[in-house]
């Protein structure tokens, strides 16, 4: 494997003219974190192509983590997401204009996939230092649950040991003031800085010694649904 860290973001969608998820990874491209360096790939919000791009990003750079980033309009923190499940129920279009419904992501695939992140440690560090998280419990059916499943499956089948995981993250303040002046009402929303912070915590505690694990107990699970 070699000495990087992959995160990816999706193009924007749904009639939104940015995606904050690209934003983030493309601030962090080239840092280094924990001594590894970081490198991003922009992902298609398009079932048809963006597991092929994935797996192609996965193949280039050989990662020893990945995260996998996406938009969650009405989230009002960083949501570290547990479970990918193997089903896309699109309740729009994509942007090839698929709609699939009642789909597997993968007919051969298991019912669902979990994070191999060290979640609980990673939010309990980003909390510490005053940047909302929590973790999920439901990635949704859209691009993004499919790119997650198809990342945990990857990596499962061929046995290979990195811990992955994905992370969805709130509107940016112009887009909900977007939604708010077209009448859809107060949107939660975070500014970049803060979410390019706090995936940065997030990345430097999954990487940090298991030895040294004292943020891992700070909160208990009930407190991080």
């Amino acid at each position: 494997m070699a000495n990087v860290i992959l995160l990816t973001g999706f193009d924007a969608f749904g009639g939104d003219a940015v995606n904050p998820s690209i934003d983030i990874v493309r601030t962090l491209d080239g840092e280094l974190v924990a001594g590894l360096k970081v490198v991003i790939e922009q992902l298609p919000c398009e079932f048809a192509s963006s597991t092929r791009r994935l797996f192609d990003a996965l193949e280039r750079w050989s990662p020893r983590l990945v995260l996998a980033i996406g938009q969650a309009g009405g989230r009002a923190d960083l949501s570290f997401e547990r479970v990918a499940i193997n089903l896309i129920d699109a309740r729009i279009p994509d942007n090839a204009c698929a709609q699939p419904i009642d789909e597997a992501v993968d007919p051969d695939g298991p019912a669902a996939y979990f994070s191999t992140l060290p979640l609980k440690r990673m939010v309990a560090e980003v909390r510490r230092q005053g940047v909302p998280a929590s973790i999920s419990y439901s990635a949704g059916t859209f691009v993004c649950n499919q790119i997650f499943y198809a990342l945990q499956r990857r990596l499962a089948r061929y046995s290979e040991q990195i811990p992955s995981g994905f992370m969805h993250v709130p509107l940016l303040p112009a887009q909900a003031a977007l939604r708010a002046a077209s009448g859809q009402g107060i949107v939660a929303s975070m500014a970049l800085a803060q979410m390019v912070l706090g995936t940065r915590i997030a990345l430097e505690a999954a990487l940090r010694d298991p030895d040294f694990d004292a943020a891992e107990t700070e909160v208990s699970e009930g407190q991080l649904s």
